[in-house]
């Protein structure tokens, strides 16, 4: 109950004034409640109170995760001032204490974010073992988590994963404080995303989603937690929901980067390029890169020379295995649409070399489905086919319907240049309900071209989805809210269909719908 923790602390401290261990919550509380400040001023408050009370390791203590939470919303300066203040401390307090494993905490992220991984593990062995002999059970968990994040970027997958799950054990019984418990939460699950260990950071995900719903008041972390939702609801197809996710995460982060980047890759998934640029545009002043994405953007735009600079300059960037994992699919896909087949070929041996370090259904999904749309455009519809059912039993088994569609046309192609007409269709039109259904707006019209049937009755992809819930006796307002569209866009969608299928109401335009097979 952080509101009432915190009203009920402030208005003490207010009457009394509060002394250092009360401080330390209020801190909390304000943490909670996303109130960064507030946070930091209590903690500040704190710290000088420890100190006037005779008690140097708290003071540092309080110093140390100042300077964590500095360096966290990006000052640096005042971050280091902080931690040079914390080691002062406790030089001059002699002695072997806990306090000097939170000391390195910093050293820690810092690592990170310059990209010495090994300096960062290096640090966190040495807080664990300080942790370890203090029986400090957040230290551990933040030292063990960190120990597992440098061995992730280092290439050590697995030993990596296996002390993250160790960390999180702590996390899951309870037995870490607040903060700590929604810091390795996310940061968690965003290693096992990176390393697109999916099912762990499903499972994770779900365990967040617990711990924040059973905190309402709580506004630290719960954004983090809706753009990990909202990019699981996004695999498994649900992109309405994910789109919603997305827009609260937007709202309730500081840091909004990573939400609307989650909402321009849906936005262009549905067609809405204009908001999708929007989107990635915004999300790159908020400091997150906005590739691949944006790159892909630029090739749904017919922008095909733009989009081959975009990801050629991100991939040539891009040093560690995790990095290119995450940018070599769209390099495939770009650079086999603007003819540049060899270079796409590199991408996709370097993919597929990259696949078993990871040992990841996704990243295997993908090696699979590269290796047969290049086979494809080489013209070998042979080991094309293999490599392309290979795939889409992989995002089958994996919940991914829009991948899975995505290779069915792949596998319609592949079936059409080796003379089975009838199998392709039969692909064609399963991955054509598919996207119908999701909302794939540019990947229906293109199937649709491929088979010949937008000249049927002349409807776009977006309104044959309209038409299919106006069959199904939906209102307007009800057709809004699924799609994600405003009621005043939905109007239009059906004055267009009647226009185009010379019906004069939604009874008239049902009967369409049925007679012509379209529903």
């Amino acid at each position: 109950m952080w509101s009432a923790a915190h009203r009920s602390l402030t208005q003490a401290d207010r009457e009394t004034g509060l002394g250092p261990e009360d401080l330390e919550r209020l801190a909390t509380a304000a943490y909670m409640l996303g109130r960064d400040d507030e946070y930091a001023a209590a903690l500040e408050r704190a710290h000088h109170a420890h100190l006037e009370a005779g008690r140097p390791e708290r003071a540092a203590r309080c110093a140390a995760w100042l300077s964590v939470t500095l360096l966290l919303l990006g000052e640096p300066a005042r971050s280091s001032g902080w931690l040079a203040r914390a080691e002062r401390l406790l030089e001059r307090a002699g002695g072997d204490c806990v306090e000097r494993g939170y000391v390195l905490l910093p050293a820690m992220i810092r690592g990170h974010v310059s990209g010495d991984d090994a300096a960062s593990l290096t640090a966190a062995q040495t807080a664990a073992a300080v942790a370890e002999r203090f029986g400090d059970g957040d230290l551990h968990a933040l030292a063990v988590h960190e120990q597992g994040l440098s061995l992730l970027k280092l290439d050590r997958v697995e030993d990596g994963l296996t002390l993250l799950d160790e960390a999180m054990v702590a996390v899951a019984g309870g037995e870490l404080s607040p903060i700590v418990t929604g810091l390795l939460y996310c940061s968690v699950i965003d290693g096992c995303q990176a390393v697109h260990a999916l099912p762990r950071a499903q499972e994770w995900t779900a365990a967040l989603t617990r711990w924040c719903d059973a905190q309402p008041d709580m506004v630290a972390f719960t954004g983090r937690c809706l753009v990990h939702r909202a990019e699981i609801m996004q695999l498994h197809g649900a992109w309405g929901d994910a789109l919603r996710e997305a827009r609260r995460a937007g709202d309730r982060m500081s840091g909004a980067g990573q939400a609307l980047y989650r909402q321009g890759e849906l936005h262009r998934l549905r067609g809405d390029l204009r908001r999708a640029e929007e989107a990635y545009r915004t999300a790159s002043r908020h400091g997150t890169e906005p590739q691949p994405g944006l790159a892909l953007l630029r090739l749904a735009q017919g922008r095909g020379d733009a989009a081959a600079a975009a990801i050629r300059r991100v991939a040539d960037e891009a040093s560690e295995a995790i990095a290119r994992a995450r940018l070599l699919p769209a390099c495939v896909e770009i650079l086999l649409a603007v003819g540049d087949r060899d270079a796409a070929d590199a991408a996709c041996a370097e993919l597929q070399a990259l696949a078993p370090r990871f040992a990841s259904g996704v990243l295997d999904a993908h090696a699979a489905q590269a290796r047969g749309a290049v086979e494809l455009a080489r013209g070998d519809t042979r080991p094309a086919l293999t490599a392309l059912r290979r795939a889409h039993a992989a995002w089958d088994a994996l919940g991914a319907p829009y991948e899975a569609a995505r290779a069915r046309v792949l596998l319609g192609l592949a079936c059409r240049a080796a003379g089975d007409d009838d199998s392709a269709a039969l692909e064609l039109d399963a991955a054509l309900a598919v996207f119908t259904e999701l909302g794939a707006t540019p990947d229906a019209a293109r199937v649709e071209a491929m088979t010949g049937r937008d000249s049927a009755h002349g409807l776009t992809p977006r309104e044959l989805q309209v038409l299919r819930l106006v069959a199904a006796g939906e209102t307007n307002k009800a057709i809004a809210a699924e799609l994600v569209l405003s009621e005043r866009t939905v109007d239009r969608h059906v004055s267009n269909i009647f226009a185009k299928l010379g019906a004069s109401s939604r009874a008239a335009a049902t009967a369409y719908a049925y007679r012509h097979e379209l529903v």
